[in-house]
């Protein structure tokens, strides 16, 4: 008996995913509980995974948009299984093992296989987002299979990909769908910018302090904690005091109604391969500067590998984003609705600043917040701004709770 498989419910306001890649083909015959798709929502990346073994038979194609609980798929389960699908289960291969002989074929270190040059599941993921073609990377697996790790070190600027050779002076163009992640983002922005008064204030942080703090202690904090001292733990803790005490940048608008939290969740932006992505650090303000490192590398490694939850980006409070670490030196951060500011970091560089009444160098960093005027009046914003570079460049006051 054939069994239609059904797009799952992914959360509560997703009503359609993208089908961004089949893992399997239309042909294949799939074990129970295999990845054979990968589904894209406006918020996050899933895996569907075959619910009985047998034959798959598609019927969608890569790219479509589908609703929650059409079809994508028939699995018919009364196919023969094809002795090489036996022997891939480990289950049945063990099985297949002690009960019919199968006689040893030798080849030659030099043959080679289907499996040379072919990604694993998780390598093909990997290139398709670097855009690299499989056929330009060396596989290092059995017989030449180019594995997860073999992605994970391919780098596009020494590997060329087919579509990426161009001849000089070529007019080429090409078209690409946007993603659901994109598209959302998208429509998101524009009404960021539409519904919100958003005004944005600038101030600069000297951030010598940190950077001795770093350097005097962060072989000690790596040993114990297992995770290295950044700047972003020191953000993150001066962003949660300073929320306590300016509670209007951590509320939002919710009808005629102002929403106070009493908890800061801090929602932290990270480039991923797909796009930017904002997974949450819950109850910010109750972490040491080592709960926060822990949370951020977790997050980070999650999001480049596209393996965040919709609970892990659902909510937040207060929004900051590091446009440091592509070299921007000032910009205007736009608010992550329904919250109501965000902060901007940015590169730090060395310039000549006035320190008692001498010209000296120091480790500048520009901070810009990004209010909706609404909700957040002026008075607020600027002091808030002033208390997160009072705290970042007296940090022993932050560590210390005086």
């Amino acid at each position: 008996m054939s069994i239609e498989m059904k797009i799952p419910a992914v959360g509560e306001s997703i009503t359609e995913v993208t089908l961004s890649k089949w893992i399997k083909n239309n042909g294949d015959y799939v074990q129970m509980d295999e990845i054979i798709a990968e589904l894209e929502s406006d918020k996050a990346t899933f895996e569907l995974t075959a619910e009985k073994a047998g034959v798959l038979i598609t019927k969608a194609s890569e790219g479509d948009t589908i609703a929650i609980g059409s079809v994508v798929c028939v699995i018919d389960d009364k196919a023969a299984t094809p002795v090489s699908a036996v022997k891939s289960a480990p289950a049945a291969e063990k099985a297949l093992t002690t009960s019919i002989p199968v006689p040893e074929t030798k080849k030659s270190n030099n043959e080679a296989t289907y499996a040379t040059g072919h990604p694993s599941p998780a390598a093909a993921k990997i290139l398709s987002e670097k855009g690299i073609d499989a056929q330009a990377v060396k596989g290092s697996g059995i017989d030449g299979r180019i594995t997860k790790e073999d992605a994970q070190a391919a780098n596009r600027s020494e590997v060329k990909s087919a579509a990426a050779i161009i001849a000089p002076g070529s007019r080429a163009m090409r078209s690409e769908k946007m993603s659901s992640l994109r598209k959302t983002v998208a429509k998101r922005l524009v009404a960021v910018k539409n519904e919100t008064a958003m005004l944005t204030t600038f101030n600069e942080v000297d951030m010598q302090p940190i950077m001795d703090i770093r350097t005097k202690y962060k072989d000690k904090f790596k040993e114990k904690y297992g995770v290295g001292l950044g700047f972003m733990s020191f953000f993150t803790k001066a962003v949660c005091e300073a929320l306590q005490a300016f509670p209007a940048v951590n509320a939002q608008i919710n009808g005629e109604e102002i929403i106070y939290h009493h908890y800061a969740d801090i929602s932290i932006a990270v480039s991923a391969p797909k796009g930017l992505v904002v997974p949450i650090i819950k109850n910010a303000e109750s972490l040491s500067l080592a709960g926060i490192e822990k949370a951020v590398a977790e997050l980070a490694t999650k999001a480049r590998e596209n393996k965040l939850t919709l609970e892990e980006m659902t909510g937040g409070t207060f929004t900051i984003t590091n446009g440091g670490v592509f070299g921007s030196m000032m910009s205007t951060p736009i608010i992550n609705a329904p919250q109501s500011a965000i902060l901007g970091m940015h590169n730090i560089v060395d310039r000549p600043v006035a320190i008692n009444g001498q010209v000296v160098i120091r480790p500048m960093m520009y901070v810009a917040l990004s209010y909706d005027h609404r909700i957040i009046d002026g008075r607020e914003s600027v002091g808030f701004l002033v208390r997160v570079k009072q705290l970042l460049e007296n940090p022993e006051r932050m560590l210390l709770g005086v």
